[in-house]
């Protein structure tokens, strides 16, 4: 079947990667894509925001199967407006990409459906805001409604910070934002596919978000990831999808607006249980990247069956025993703003370790690849625990030839686990 790939990024090369390996795939294309995207899908010079020109393509060139990768076309209708054309799409409509398009919408369905969350305060207006503060104690979590690439969220150590985050979200008008409850506890990622009826559990993670060694800085759109995450146990797990996604997909069918796709649900493991932190309507970037490096069964037919809401007749995806670990490198600036059209080298010899280099922030220029975008490279290794995926990834980040940064932790508390384990 030929199937079309929306985005351009880590995530949809992760997944073109994936895809591209499927017996029942013809052909593979990607819109916009990037350089590493084109050694494994075919480049379609589609604007992604002309949804008219989307269908067209697909009646056009056959295409069976829609994945939309990225928030934004998601939260801009592209599903909708493919699945009304009569084209299988894997990505929720408009109306279910609320779960992340809005942070308030889903706190608010979080408690009409009395599914663990942080307590909160939606506020549309600084005065409000300001005056809210005073009963949470600190620190507190600031965040802005919409979309933010992962960068929408401050945890404020005292009342300044909190102040500061709120005075520059409501800089401009209609600005909106969430003050929760801070949450103490580990932080890990679950994934699940669901049809609007069944659900699929999709493997776990943890992402790193900061941008510095030790988890300081500045918050980011994500500087590495580990799959899976054994924080998350398989008990733990079953208890987050029974209390929070299993009552989530309900309450969105009973809501009349159905989610499918993938859910990923970042989690809070406090010592009451699992708690959420916030959805996410599509795989994360870089959580994704492990996710695919551990997939060892087809992708095609999981999404498939997804889009055409049959997965209740899948076979659930067999993951590797292995870990997956990936390193992101980012341009210098990040996560201000990024230096573009530095030259990259070495990612043959990466690769030649054995690892995987997924493109993100990348553009061709003359026979090379240049940075085109604050989090460039997502250099991804496999081993038999996440010590040895760590080893694996490093390997091949110190023989690329790179002008920017990465964090040299990533992992860093599994790893430690393991070693106290090995004691």
């Amino acid at each position: 079947m030929n199937v079309l790939l929306i985005g351009s990024g880590g995530r949809e090369h992760a997944l073109a990667w994936k895809l591209a390996q499927s017996p029942l795939l013809d052909t593979l294309y990607a819109a916009p894509g990037n350089p590493g995207i084109a050694n494994c899908a075919t480049l379609v010079p589609l604007e992604v925001t002309d949804h008219a020109a989307v269908v067209r393509f697909c009646a056009e060139h056959r295409v069976k199967l829609v994945v939309v990768g990225p928030e934004a076309p998601l939260v801009a209708g592209l599903a909708d407006d493919l699945r009304a054309a009569g084209v299988a799409t894997f990505g929720p409509s408009a109306a279910a990409a609320q779960l992340e398009g809005s942070k308030g919408y889903t706190k608010d369905l979080c408690r009409e459906a009395d599914i663990p969350t942080a307590g909160y305060v939606r506020v549309t207006d600084l005065d409000t805001a300001l005056n809210a503060l005073s009963p949470f104690s600190l620190p507190v979590v600031i965040k802005a409604d919409g979309l933010a690439a992962g960068k929408g969220v401050t945890v404020a150590m005292d009342r300044a910070e909190a102040e500061g985050a709120l005075a520059a979200i409501f800089e401009k008008p209609g600005g909106e934002a969430v003050i929760e409850e801070f949450l103490a506890g580990e932080e890990a990622s679950l994934f699940v596919l669901t049809d609007g009826v069944s659900l699929l559990p999709f493997g776990s993670a943890q992402d790193h978000k900061r941008v510095g060694d030790g988890d300081t800085g500045p918050n980011t759109g994500g500087m590495g990831a580990y799959s899976p995450a054994p924080v998350l146990t398989p008990a733990l797990e079953k208890l987050a999808i029974e209390t929070i996604v299993a009552p989530t997909v309900r309450a969105m069918a009973a809501r009349g607006t159905p989610y499918s796709g993938v859910l990923y649900a970042g989690l809070m493991l406090t010592d009451r249980g699992p708690k959420l932190i916030e959805y996410n309507a599509r795989f994360g970037d870089p959580e994704c990247q492990v996710l695919m490096a551990r997939l060892d069964s087809d992708l095609l037919p999981v999404l498939l069956a997804v889009a055409q809401g049959t997965l209740a007749q899948v076979e659930p995806p067999v993951f590797s025993d292995d870990s997956a670990l990936t390193v992101v490198m980012a341009a210098p600036g990040y996560p201000g703003t990024p230096e573009t059209g530095r030259p990259i080298g070495g990612i043959d010899a990466a690769e030649a370790t054995g690892a995987t280099v997924f493109h993100a922030g990348t553009r061709s220029e003359g026979a090379g690849v240049v940075t085109a975008g604050g989090r460039v490279l997502a250099v991804t290794g496999r081993g038999a625990d996440v010590t040895a995926a760590q080893g694996a990834a490093y390997r091949a980040v110190d023989a690329l030839d790179f002008p920017g940064f990465c964090r040299r932790d990533i992992g860093w508390r599994e790893v430690a686990r393991e070693a106290a384990m090995k004691d």
